[in-house]
């Protein structure tokens, strides 16, 4: 799948990059919308939001110590849409913000097998699920990380309350025994 992409680091509740790539992502991927409306006569709905994050050291994202994270913020675009979309849109978001992050780019992303669950209320309470896929379920499995843990936002931050949020929460995974 093809996404918009935005590279970051450290505590996203406080990071004014992390709200500026989100700006960013949507501004983009609204105008790709609406050229794909206009020049391809196909309409479809923006995706959710999507996060890859990671830290150096796994425990600090699973004990929540935001400071350490890295991120990738992306919004998925449909297969149709190409840099011919693409590069217009991004002249446009340009034109309303400015100059964009520097890592802005339009690439694909190939996850592989994963692991998968539902998470439902806060974020910060993701951190005995994550816990639990990493300490229990993987290794039960026989697997292992093969990439940064990958979270689809399906509620809406602000118009949903913490305790309903709505996160699927993916992990890559390879066989532990290729490792």
């Amino acid at each position: 799948m093809q996404f918009v992409k935005i590279d970051g680091m450290g505590d996203p509740n406080r990071d004014p990059a992390y709200k500026r790539a989100i700006e960013w992502l949507y501004s983009v991927s609204y105008a790709i919308k609406f050229a794909a409306k206009t020049k391809l006569q196909k309409d479809y709905v923006v995706p959710p939001l999507e996060g890859l994050w990671w830290a150096d050291d796994p425990d600090d994202f699973v004990g929540r110590r935001k400071h350490l994270w890295r991120w990738t913020m992306l919004i998925m675009v449909p297969d149709f849409v190409d840099r011919s979309i693409y590069e217009p849109a991004l002249a446009k978001s340009r034109d309303k913000l400015g100059e964009p992050p520097q890592s802005l780019r339009f690439e694909p992303l190939d996850e592989g097998r994963c692991l998968q669950t539902l998470h439902i209320g806060s974020y910060d309470d993701e951190g005995p699920t994550l816990a639990r896929l990493h300490n229990e379920i993987m290794p039960a499995k026989g697997v292992t990380f093969a990439g940064p843990h990958h979270e689809i936002y399906l509620s809406h931050a602000r118009k949903t309350p913490p305790e309903k949020l709505r996160t699927l929460l993916r992990q890559p995974v390879k066989s532990a025994e290729l490792s």
